[in-house]
């Protein structure tokens, strides 16, 4: 009987450590890029950083729009596979079509998305256009429909975009969600954005009040030079719960962010 008890004992343990080293093995998988492909963009003429691009089916000479999607802080870094935690990159990787039937012209638009990964914060509107510069040579783009999306420090990377006297002129829409402080200096250039005719939609949550007044500022700022060029939507959250904005599913006077952003074009 001691025996027995003993091999039970031992057939628990071993069954017991056989699950511990599963779960870790699922945990320590590495996550897959697909449909993404991770590539390398110019964010200098000397620099390079990672980034994932998503390239959709497409007619041979078709060129399609682009998303330059921008990241939060946390995702900075090296690991591409951080960008599927939030934002449109997360919707794409988990099997939802990114794709949106213009209000104008009725016609069905896919997008190439782009994700850039900053080292640290987000990217600079420099950055930005040198990693314009570098993708539009390899990718079928339409450079009249390129589109930026971000959130929280990428929403500050948004801001520094369509505040950029360069940068704000090849932006077709803008989609800003819970926008971080931009510097000084960008404050004072929402003129630019205007100039441009940049239309941005923001978004913020009422209950994450230092996001949601920066948010007021950027478009009080736009309001100054030219007015009806921004669009406000505020959710009952704190500095959360984009995924909701993004996904494709989500309608705001019957319209989503994705055909909202095909009315515009250069």
């Amino acid at each position: 009987m001691k025996h027995f008890t003993t091999a039970l004992l031992l057939l628990a343990a071993q069954g017991t450590m056989a699950q511990s080293k599963a779960k870790a093995a699922k945990q320590a998988a590495p996550v897959t890029l697909a449909p993404f492909q991770r590539i390398e963009v110019k964010t200098t003429p000397w620099h390079k950083r990672p980034a994932v691009i998503y390239l959709p089916e497409a007619a041979k000479g078709e060129r399609l729009p682009l998303i330059l999607c921008m990241h939060g802080k946390s995702i900075a870094g090296d690991d591409v596979s951080k960008v599927f935690r939030q934002g449109v990159t997360r919707q794409v990787h988990e099997g939802k079509k990114i794709e949106a039937v213009n209000p104008k012209d009725g016609k069905r638009y896919k997008f190439i998305i782009l994700a850039p990964l900053s080292d640290s914060w987000g990217l600079s509107p420099d950055q930005v256009n040198n990693v314009l510069d570098d993708v539009l040579k390899r990718y079928p783009i339409d450079s009249t429909r390129i589109y930026i999306t971000g959130y929280s420090a990428g929403g500050w990377a948004v801001a520094m975009a369509v505040t950029d006297a360069r940068l704000s002129k090849r932006l077709a829409a803008a989609v800003n969600m819970s926008p971080a402080a931009i510097e000084e200096p960008n404050m004072s250039s929402f003129r630019n954005t205007a100039k441009a005719n940049l239309p941005t939609w923001y978004f913020a949550g009422a209950q994450e009040s230092f996001f949601y007044d920066r948010t007021k500022m950027y478009i009080d700022s736009t309001n100054k030079y030219k007015r009806g060029l921004t669009r406000l939507s505020v959710g009952d959250h704190a500095h959360c719960c984009w995924e909701k904005y993004f996904n494709p599913a989500f309608r705001e006077n019957g319209t989503s962010i994705y055909e909202w952003m095909l009315q515009y074009k250069r």
